[in-house]
């Protein structure tokens, strides 16, 4: 090997490391948010610098590699079959290959804006077929990899996540194709510029939006538990001193000025003879003066209910609510939930009104978007994690509120306790685990925000599969004649 090929390969090798660090640290279930929009240019470099075959399986390659970050939480404690194992490995890589193939396709053909527009068009339509079709939604989306990137956050209040993947698959795609040698000086000062004015524009109005007087507020109390013991007790007498517990930690926070007291997701499986241990020691708490919401896994006659009760301040079981969205395999046997509840005014004429969800039923945002609309000021969530998806887990609860215009109150086993903005500012937040119960008090705002992604739903999704389209037919389409009859051909770099 000459020292050309030698220098070449180096070259190629570097970046192919860079490109496998920057999105094992960029994405997964702990993103650092900057290294998100940096992670993409290696693997566009590559691109016009290799043949378009030997591209695309460095990127799958990469993404692959990348993804083994999470093999501990996918196989280890979640236990997912080798099957959808190897599904959710290699359909991010072949997706993310595909959106890198179109852009050097397009960049060749002279057209960098195209180029830019078709890599974030394949990304924003991936994330929207999982967001409409599959059973886990977005997980992993993007777009949640920029939760503690306030400013930009702000954007998914008028175009949900697909509006977070666009600008942070187009910003690094438009500075890639601006960096091509073959780029004219004009369409490069014309796509720098108007890329920078875009990313600007966004930061400012999130800095404008984030800067917003904070409305009324309640005070909250959290609670979990995350002892063995007292994740899911079948035993009877278990299960009553468990009820006794919580409710005991209800009682202090409520004495310390909780006005609302949020239990996780199915601390115990109750059975209809017994729901009076339940109810009993939890309406005993909220007679002192708040309401309480707690999740069961409630069996009645021949359903089985993945369910919150909520009692109110008087010391009453108010109403209850069936989760809507449930966990593949794990809680294929429960029926499934089909009302929302809001809760007017539960404080009386200060309280706002509450909605009420369980824990996976964040990860969809149609869902949040009615209780959007029906002018919810703040939504109470009792949710169960898998400790090591915990901040991703919760994060996606957050990006509902600022979606469609709520805080959150989210108490979770085994993750976080958390309350936060309409905004996706976490105001407060407790790590689960290290004691029998773990707490957390404090205050959140109960605001409605009415965004336009609330009132029009997935219209930028929308958007951009139309500009896919456009950028798919100019790329596949053939190129003008020369004078002397021959077609053009696209130039190709020279490969390895």
């Amino acid at each position: 090997m000459n020292k050309a090929l030698l220098y070449r390969a180096m070259r190629v090798a570097g970046a192919f490391a860079a490109a496998v660090v920057m999105l094992w640290f960029g994405t997964g279930l702990h993103p650092q948010w900057w290294l998100t929009w940096l992670a993409p240019l290696p693997l566009l470099w590559l691109a016009t610098r290799l043949s378009a075959w030997r591209s695309f399986v460095l990127t799958v390659l990469a993404v692959l590699v990348s993804g083994l970050s999470q093999w501990h939480y996918a196989n280890d404690l979640i236990h997912l079959p080798g099957t959808v194992l190897l599904l959710i490995g290699v359909q991010p890589a072949v997706i993310l290959a595909v959106a890198v193939a179109l852009w050097r396709r397009l960049l060749l053909r002279g057209a960098p804006l195209l180029a830019a527009l078709g890599y974030s068009g394949v990304l924003v339509a991936a994330d929207f077929d999982a967001l409409r079709f599959s059973a886990n939604s977005n997980w992993g989306s993007l777009a949640y990899t920029q939760m503690d990137f306030l400013p930009v956050l702000q954007t998914a209040a008028l175009a949900g996540t697909a509006g977070l993947v666009f600008l942070v698959s187009f910003v690094p795609a438009a500075l890639a194709a601006t960096a091509w040698g073959k780029v004219t000086p004009r369409h490069r000062l014309a796509l720098a510029g108007g890329t920078l004015a875009l990313l600007l524009a966004v930061i400012g109005w999130g800095a404008w939006r984030l800067s917003a007087p904070v409305a009324l507020e309640v005070k909250v109390g959290l609670i979990a538990s995350d002892l063995g013991q007292n994740l899911s007790p079948k035993d009877p007498e278990k299960m009553k001193a468990l009820f006794e517990g919580y409710s005991a930690k209800a009682a202090e926070l409520i004495a310390q000025g909780a006005q609302l007291v949020i239990v996780p997701e199915k601390i115990a499986r109750v059975h209809d003879e017994r729901v009076g241990d339940l109810d009993l020691p939890f309406e005993q708490a909220a007679a002192r003066g708040a309401v309480i919401a707690v999740g069961v896994e409630r069996w009645s006659g021949a359903d089985r209910l993945n369910e919150s009760r909520i009692y109110d301040a008087k010391g009453a079981l108010w109403t209850t609510y069936e989760k809507h969205h449930m966990m593949p395999v794990y809680e294929s046997d429960l029926k499934v939930g089909t009302g929302r509840t809001v809760l007017d005014q539960p404080l009386g004429t200060a309280g706002g009104k509450w909605g009420v969800q369980i824990c996976k039923d964040m990860d969809f945002p149609a869902l949040s978007r009615e209780y959007g609309n029906d002018g919810v000021g703040l939504v109470v969530v009792s949710a169960w994690d898998f400790i090591a998806d915990g901040w991703l887990h919760d994060r996606m609860a957050v990006m509902r509120g600022v979606e469609s215009g709520f805080s959150l109150a989210r108490a979770a086993k085994q993750g976080l306790l958390t309350l936060s903005d309409d905004r996706g500012r976490v105001l407060a937040q407790q790590l689960t685990g290290g004691e029998d119960f773990s707490t957390l008090l404090g205050s959140v705002p109960v605001h409605h925000d009415d965004t336009l992604y609330a009132r029009w739903g997935d219209w930028f999704s929308w958007l951009m599969l139309a500009v896919l389209a456009v950028t798919v037919a100019v790329a596949v389409a053939p190129l003008a004649k020369r004078r002397g009859g021959s077609r053009e051909r696209a130039p190709d770099p020279i490969a390895l």
